[in-house]
């Protein structure tokens, strides 16, 4: 009986060593399978989601050549020559290149988003200090050239640190 015993051992001992490497073995190809997995599709989803990123940021960078002030004076002229109805003018400009860019924040990082939202407060803070320097609307104009001819626009800037994002997605 003890020969049964020890020969039952003998057979089943070695059919459980074999049937857990077997175990584990699959087991570690099924996780390696499913990571594989997830990270194709992870790359599919970059891939197809970066083709719309970009577009964001160029949106965004229109949306900065836009609201540059030298630029936005030359393309906005004054309707009367009022100071205060003329900054009015320039400031809804401002907000509606927003409005329209709104939901190009779902796209682009954090950052640009806040730089971006900065550089329009800015904008519009400097303008209203320019207005209030200001007698006319082709007083402000000119007062406006002056002012941002001597430095580097913000506008600039946040342009800068667009082309610096698009770069780390490429």
């Amino acid at each position: 009986m003890e020969d049964k015993i020890l020969e039952s051992i003998a057979y089943i001992l070695p059919a459980t060593v074999t049937g857990l490497v077997a175990y584990y073995m699959f087991t570690g190809f099924l996780n390696q399978k499913s990571k594989d997995k997830q990270l194709d599709l992870l790359a599919l989803k970059k891939k197809e989601a970066l083709p719309i990123k970009l577009q964001a940021y160029e949106r965004m960078l229109l949306f900065c050549d836009r609201i540059n002030p030298t630029k936005m004076v030359v393309r906005v002229a004054p309707i009367t020559d009022n100071t205060n109805d003329y900054l009015q003018l320039l400031i809804a400009n401002i907000e509606q290149e927003l409005e329209h860019n709104f939901v190009q924040q779902l796209y682009v990082t954090e950052t640009s988003w806040r730089t971006i939202i900065a550089t329009k407060t800015t904008i519009i803070k400097n303008l209203q200090i320019i207005a209030n320097e200001s007698n006319s609307a082709k007083d402000l104009r000119e007062n406006i050239l002056i002012e941002y001819g001597k430095k580097t626009s913000i506008s600039e800037t946040a342009t800068a640190v667009i082309k610096n994002e698009v770069a780390k997605l490429i």
